[in-house]
C-alpha cells in the first residue's frame, strides 16, 4: 500500500487523530481548522441539540415579523448565542434573535454581563416555577383586584406597542390586602407577563405587520405620596420592578406617569433609587398637563375617556376590563396560528438542512479518519519489518562476535 511518513504529522495533527480514535467523549477538544477540513469544535455539540431539539430548532430568527436585523446587533446575538449553545444553556423557547438582543441590550452588548443576565433568567424560572404560573395559575380574585386596583390593558399606541394602563393612585390598598396577598399578586403579574410575550406581542407584530417586543404604560398617580403608599405596597413595587428588570429587560418602551403632584414627585426620589439607569431613561413624570405629551404616542381611540381620549368601552363595564387589542381578535389570532405553523415548517426545514451538513461533515471525518488509520496500519507494519531487520543485524553481530572470541 502507498503510504505517507508518519514523520511528516506535527503534534496538533497528530493530537487530532489521537482524539478522534478515543471517542466522541473527546471530539469537543477538536478546535476548527478550515484548511484541512478537519471536524470543527461546535459539530459535534451542535447536532446533538438539534436531534434533542426535534427539527424544530429556530436559527437566531424571530418567528412573526422578522424584519432586517442590525449587522452589528447581529453579531453580538450570535455570539451570545453560540456561548449559551456551547454551555449548553440555550433552551428552545428562548433561541430567538430578539429575546437575546433584549439581553445584550440590558447590558450594553456586554456578552458576558447579557449571559450571566441570561443564566439568572433560568434560574429564576425554574426556582419559581414560571412556566407552571403560566399554564396553570388561577387568580380566582381577577374581579375583586380590579374593582380595588383599577389596571389592564387598552389598545395600542401609535406604533402598535400593547397599551397598558394603571390608575395606582385609585388603589384602595387595605381592601387589596384583604382580596389577595403580595404573593399571589407577584404570582398574578408573572402570568400576565408570560401572556404579553406569548400572546400579546406576536398578535401585534401580524396587526402591525412588524415585530413588536415592547409595551407603552401609562401611570395614573394622582393623589398618591409618601403617606398613602404603605410598607406593603413598596414591597410589592419593589419585588416586582426587580423582576421586570432582571427578568423581562427591554419589554418597557415609554412609561407616562401622569398627575404627579409633589406628594407623588417625593416619593418618585425614592423608588427610583431601585430602578435601573436605562429604565429611568425611558420614564416621563408628567404633572397635569399631561395630555398633548401622551397623545404623540397613543391616538385618542385608544385613550380611555377618564384620561382625556375618546375611548368608553361602556359595552364591556369599562376601559381597563376589556383587555383590548389585536390579541382578542379572532382574525389575528386564526392568522397567528398559520404563522406559526408556518415558522414550524421553515425551522423544520432548517434543521433538516443543518442536520444535512453536520451529516456530511461527520461522513468527511470518518473518511478523513480512515484514510489516517490505513496509513498508520501501513507505517506500523514498516515499522514492524524494520525492527525485525535490526534485531537480525544485532543477531548477526552477535554470531560473529563469539566466532570471532572462538
Amino acid at each position: 500500500c502507498s503510504c505517507t511518513d508518519v514523520h511528516q504529522l506535527d503534534r496538533a495533527e497528530v493530537l487530532e487523530f489521537f482524539l478522534l480514535l478515543r471517542g466522541p467523549a473527546y471530539w469537543h477538544i477538536l478546535q476548527v481548522d478550515n484548511k484541512n477540513s478537519t471536524i470543527s469544535k461546535m459539530s459535534f455539540r451542535s447536532i446533538e441539540q438539534l436531534l434533542r431539539r426535534n427539527s424544530k430548532i429556530k436559527i437566531s430568527q424571530s418567528i412573526i415579523a422578522n424584519g432586517i436585523h442590525d449587522p452589528k446587533e447581529e453579531q453580538s446575538v450570535q455570539a451570545l448565542r453560540e456561548s449559551l449553545l456551547a454551555s449548553n444553556q440555550l433552551p428552545e423557547k428562548f433561541d430567538d434573535h430578539h429575546v437575546l438582543l433584549r439581553f445584550l441590550r440590558m447590558r450594553g452588548f456586554n456578552i458576558i454581563k447579557a449571559k450571566e443576565m441570561f443564566l439568572n433568567m433560568l434560574k429564576w424560572r425554574e426556582d419559581c416555577a414560571v412556566d407552571t404560573i403560566a399554564k396553570d395559575f388561577k387568580f380566582e380574585e381577577f374581579d375583586a383586584l380590579k374593582r380595588c386596583y383599577p389596571h389592564g390593558f387598552h389598545g395600542v399606541d401609535r406604533f402598535g406597542r400593547p397599551l397598558y394602563i394603571e390608575r395606582i393612585g385609585s388603589v384602595d390598598l387595605s381592601k387589596l390586602m384583604q382580596v389577595t396577598s403580595i404573593d399571589r399578586y407577584i404570582k398574578y403579574h408573572i402570568s400576565e407577563q408570560e401572556k404579553t410575550l406569548s400572546l400579546r406581542y406576536p398578535a401585534c407584530s401580524l396587526a402591525a405587520k412588524k415585530h413588536i417586543s415592547s409595551t407603552t404604560a401609562i401611570l395614573d398617580v394622582k393623589g398618591l405620596g409618601m403617606n398613602n403608599f404603605s410598607k406593603a405596597a413598596r414591597e410589592m413595587f419593589i419585588e416586582i420592578q426587580k423582576i421586570d428588570s432582571n427578568y423581562y429587560p427591554e419589554t418597557l418602551h415609554q412609561l407616562y406617569i401622569i398627575n404627579a403632584g409633589s406628594g407623588f414627585r417625593a416619593l418618585w426620589r425614592v423608588l427610583k433609587a431601585f430602578m435601573e439607569a436605562r429604565t429611568l431613561k425611558k420614564i416621563q413624570v408628567l404633572g397635569t398637563n399631561y395630555l398633548s405629551t401622551v397623545l404623540e404616542a397613543v391616538e385618542p381611540s385608544n385613550l380611555p375617556e377618564f384620561l382625556g381620549g375618546t375611548c368608553s368601552c361602556s359595552a364591556t363595564g369599562g376601559c381597563l376590563l376589556q383587555d383590548k387589542g389585536p390579541w382578542t381578535d379572532a382574525g389575528i389570532i386564526r392568522a397567528s396560528k398559520v404563522a406559526n405553523q408556518m415558522s414550524e415548517n421553515i425551522h423544520q426545514k432548517q434543521a433538516n438542512e443543518q442536520i444535512s451538513g453536520k451529516i456530511q461533515e461527520l461522513e468527511d471525518c470518518a473518511a478523513q479518519t480512515k484514510e489516517t488509520l490505513e496509513t498508520l496500519i501501513c507505517k506500523q507494519k514498516e515499522l514492524g519489518i524494520h525492527i525485525e531487520q535490526l534485531r537480525e543485524l544485532l543477531r548477526d553481530d552477535v554470531l560473529a562476535e563469539k566466532k570471532t572470541s572462538i
